[in-house]
């Protein structure tokens, strides 16, 4: 198969790339600077040149393959609400491009805010929330609804392991390591669930040649890891003190991060593990941090 993938040279997409050059399919990855052109030559993948708002490359690398991965985004925080809107238009363009063609889709959305406070599991589709306009499922639902074979992976908030540089533990070890403390919320028994990057890449690879329309499935190796464990193997790592820090003194400690430092988010990936054969193999987050991954 023909795959084209956005995000191509991300911490998870260099991942997915590999994942399906190994298991023998072609990959076309968007790339919008000569670096990540080399990263795709390097790793064996053609280049497509382009970003997430150049809706014309898009609709011609959607047309080119015989399936798509979309593991983009634009992680910029500053303009958050308007990075979602960009995800949402560039997923419903591919879409129209792919439409009644019955060509895989395999759209990327998170666990976190699936069901906070109580395990989330593949089968409940949450409404869209004003408060997080990141409208990923939306769009597929959009574009299944045109004849595409689209799916949802939903990514655990810590995709960990080996060149992980800006997501969830990077930003608790800095925050750590400039604060002098490792620090969790109240009493720390809120839950995060996670995954090991070569995992996901599994995931997705599976996906795309399982894809059912409207189909979603859970990238949570580990179901539920309280954030005073992680904060603990922090610390112990940084040999620097760990310590709780007042609800209500959160947003001063963690500042933007306070709200996913203190969420509740298990998620289950029983039915994936059981409609995809997913196995994950690879280290547990836990083992990761204590091996050094991210405090070398």
């Amino acid at each position: 198969m023909r795959v084209f993938v956005t995000g191509a040279t991300g911490f998870i997409g260099t991942a997915i790339v590999q994942e399906l050059i190994n298991a023998g399919h072609q990959v076309l990855g968007l790339a919008r600077s000569d670096a990540s052109a080399q990263k795709l030559i390097d790793a064996g993948a053609a280049i497509h040149r382009g970003d997430l708002e150049d809706l014309d490359n898009l609709r011609s690398g959607a047309a080119s393959a015989d399936g798509v991965i979309h593991a983009g985004f634009i992680h910029d925080f500053t303009r958050f609400r308007e990075v979602c809107q960009v995800d949402k238009i560039a997923i419903e363009t591919i879409g129209e491009v792919l439409a009644n063609s019955d060509r895989p889709f395999i759209i990327t959305s998170g666990t976190a805010l699936t069901s906070p406070g109580k395990l989330a599991t593949e089968d409940i589709i949450p409404p869209l929330n004003p408060a997080w306009p990141r409208a990923s499922e939306q769009a597929a639902d959009t574009v299944a609804a045109l004849g595409v074979r689209a799916a949802v992976i939903r990514l655990s908030p810590s995709v960990h392991g080996d060149e992980d540089k800006h997501g969830f533990i990077p930003i608790l070890v800095k925050i750590a390591r400039e604060k002098g403390v490792s620090a969790y919320v109240g009493e720390g028994l809120n839950r995060w669930n996670a995954v090991h990057r070569l995992d996901a890449a599994h995931l997705y690879r599976l996906a795309l040649e399982n894809a059912t329309p409207g189909a979603r499935f859970h990238g949570s190796a580990e179901e539920a890891i309280t954030t005073r464990t992680i904060a603990e193997a922090i610390g112990k790592q940084l040999n620097i003190p760990v310590a709780s820090v007042a609800p209500e003194a959160a947003a001063e400690h963690f500042g933007w991060f306070s709200h996913m430092a203190a969420i509740d988010c298990p998620a289950s990936s029983k039915q994936t593990r059981e409609n995809l054969n997913w196995r994950p193999t690879h280290p547990a987050l836990l083992t990761d941090i204590e091996n050094g991954v991210y405090t070398r």
